[in-house]
Formats: C-alpha cells, structure tokens, sequence
C-alpha cells in the first residue's frame, strides 16, 4: 500500500519514512515544501515530492497519480513560542494547511489520516500520567491548531466516513542508531539537542528554567519518548486503520518522568564533557509535570516502545550530533 507522508522530511517524518519502508506492507512517498525539512533525510530509494498542502489541485494529482492508500501527516509548524507572536502563520499553515489536505483526500477517495498531534492540547493538566480522556484546555496557539486538526478530522469522519489516529505525542527525542538522520531545528528549541550543542562548544550554556517547582530536585518533569518508537506507532496506526480501525485518539509517552537536571548529568556522563549550566527564573507557562499514560495505544495497538529509556535516547541523539554539528548543512 502506498502511504503519502506530508512533512516526510523532517525529524520525525523522517524517521516514520525509515519504518514504513522497512515493513512489508508499506510504501511510503514523502511529499514536503522543505521549509523546514530536509531533503539529505529522505533515503535515496524513497521517493520525494516537492509540494505544499495548501495547494489541493497538485495535493488530488499526486494522491490519484501514486494510487495513494492513505496519509501520515506531519507537515506543520510547531514553535510554542512563535505560535504565540505569529498566530496568524500557525492557524494558515496548520489548520488551513490540513483544511486543504482533507479536501484533496476526500475528493480522491482517499479515507485514511494518521495525524501527528501534540500533548500540548492538554494544557496544564491537574494531576499525572495524563490520559486521553483528560480535559483538552491548551495553553498556547500551537496547541490550539492541533486540537482543531483533532476536531476537523472528527467532522470530516462524521460527514464524509474518514478515519483517522490523532497521536499526541510528548517529549520526542533521540535519533536512528547508526546516526545517519537526527533533529536539526532552526531554532533549535528542545532540551536535549540544547545540552548536546552545549557539549559540542556551538552553545556557551544550557539553561535550567525554575529551580524551585515540587519536584524532587526542583526542575521540571518531562516524559521523553525516542522518536523510533514514535516511527513504530505511526506505521501501527496506520495498519489498524487499513485493517478497519475506528477512529481514535492515542497519547505516545515512555510512562516515566525525568527532570531538567537528571537530563544534564546524564547528558555529562554520556558524553563525558562538564558544560557550563546556568540556573534561571520560571518561564511562564511551563507545568511542573507531564508525564503520558500510553497505556490505551499498547492495549489497542499492540506498541511497545522498545528505546525510550534515557540512555538510548540520548547516545543516540549523540551519535547524530557528534557528526552533525550544524545539522544537515556539515
């Protein structure tokens, strides 16, 4: 089956397009602007499509063109605090972006969506882990846009018999073993690429933003999910929507939280070099804990991360960056 996967060359995308083409059942063709995306990501026996989701006439032609079977889509923008000083940039390309994609899927035949989502249409929740059914109050625009891809996706099944799996993902992190692809983000804004650049010496410091929350060291608690798992869980969702899977919301998480600090000292320890760390005031908006319940995917889908411990997570990712310093441009 051929899947078209939107945003196919970028971190994550990038890596489900690696799972995909090692099943058996799948084809993937990434389809990708590369505005954000990579295109040295996109193995060599993979096909990629140079191409907007706004643009619906090209959108039906590829999918009636490849025989498309259905769609991974990643194709977003996904900076919480750039959301917040260009809302207009996010509600264009993420709702109406996926607005277009819908239609072009729907007037091709196309039914099945799996959607990469987002814990941070939960907003700060009251208490962990947090579950699917946890109330939806997101704090930002970028969580925003989500939750109304979410509901889009939940109408257009209602009306037109589209089926999708919205995947809220937590903290994604990591890279593919032999360091090959990686996450290469301008600007960069996740933690652990934060502390590998600091290791490197492209970065002066790392900051720890809040040293006085209620947790056992007074950092913040974070759920960190290796994004080959979350590749896995793409191409599982898939094969239950082909198979006749009703649509459905998964959270994607290890289950287990570790601090800002357990972060960085494992970070040292890995990759053997003392960086400079400074400790900062709060950043606003920043919840004390998020931590997953996965517990209805692994029921439903049968997933079973098999590399999100921290050790993994983070040699891997310094595999990539080791060779990658600047990312994709060394």
């Amino acid at each position: 089956m051929n899947i078209l996967v939107t945003g196919g060359a970028g971190y994550i995308g990038s890596h489900t397009v690696r799972a995909l083409a090692a099943s058996k059942d799948f084809t993937p063709v990434v389809y990708d602007n590369l505005s954000t995306g990579h295109e040295a990501s996109v193995p060599d026996n993979v096909q990629l499509i140079t191409g907007d989701i706004h643009d619906v006439p090209f959108l039906k032609h590829i999918l009636a063109e490849h025989e498309i079977d259905g769609v991974i889509h990643f194709a977003a923008s996904s900076l919480v605090g750039e959301s917040m000083t260009d809302p207009a940039k996010y509600y264009f390309n993420n709702v109406e972006g996926t607005l277009h994609l819908l239609i072009a899927m729907h007037e091709t035949g196309v039914d099945h969506i799996v959607f990469s989502s987002t814990a941070a249409v939960y907003g700060e929740p009251q208490k962990t882990p947090i579950e699917e059914d946890f109330p939806t109050v997101p704090t930002n625009v970028y969580g925003r846009t989500k939750l109304m891809i979410e509901n889009m996706m939940k109408d257009f099944t209602m009306a037109y018999g589209m089926d999708y799996v919205a995947l809220r993902y937590f903290n994604a992190a990591g890279a593919i073993q032999d360091g090959s692809i990686g996450e290469d983000h301008n600007p960069e804004t996740h933690l652990i690429p934060l502390i590998l650049k600091t290791a490197q010496g492209v970065r002066d410091h790392i900051s720890i933003f809040g040293t006085d929350y209620p947790t056992p060291d007074g950092t913040c608690l974070r759920d960190y999910i290796h994004v080959l798992d979350l590749a896995d869980a793409h191409v599982l969702a898939m094969q239950y929507l082909v198979d006749g899977g009703e649509s459905i919301v998964f959270n994607l998480g290890s289950e287990a939280g570790f601090s800002v600090r357990e972060i960085i000292e494992k970070a040292k320890k890995i990759t053997g070099i003392d960086f400079k760390v400074e400790e900062e005031a709060r950043r606003a908006g920043d919840p004390a804990v998020l931590i997953a319940s996965s517990t209805k995917c692994k029921k439903v889908l049968g997933w079973k991360p098999q590399h999100s411990n921290t050790e993994e997570i983070i040699k891997t990712a310094w595999n990539w960056h080791k060779e990658h310093p600047y990312g994709f441009g060394i």
